[in-house]
């Protein structure tokens, strides 16, 4: 499955944005997906997954509360919107994809076989 991340941008912070990720070549609703972001000098790390079907989602505890994944199964896109923006915020997110059975979702990179080639997000203070 090819992935193609797009939405990253330059957003004060406090402010909002909203990624998409569509996705191409196979089944897109027999994929979970995840959002991960990598900033400069660290490791990549888990931001958000979903379900293939949508109903179960996960989220790392710095982002809970401010940032909800969905997904359009028909549009073969999974969503990332991130809201009260914090400049620690800052990082290349990318998306993720791996074959799952219903209710499964994923939070670790390793596990990830598709990726996306990642968006830029900078909040600036």
């Amino acid at each position: 499955v090819q992935l193609q991340a797009c939405g990253g941008g330059l957003v004060q912070a406090g402010g909002s944005l909203r990624l998409s990720c569509a996705a191409s070549g196979r089944t897109f609703s027999n994929y979970g997906m995840g959002w991960f972001r990598q900033a400069p000098g660290k490791e990549r790390e888990f931001v958000a997954a979903i379900s293939r079907g949508g109903s179960i989602t996960n989220y790392a505890d710095s982002v809970k509360g401010r940032f909800t994944i969905s997904r359009d199964n028909a549009k073969s896109t999974v969503y990332l919107q991130m809201n009260s923006l914090k400049p620690e915020d800052t990082a290349v997110y990318a998306c993720a994809a791996k074959s799952v059975v219903t209710g499964v979702v994923i939070t670790t990179v390793a596990n990830y076989p598709y990726w996306g080639q990642g968006t830029l997000v900078t909040v600036s203070s």
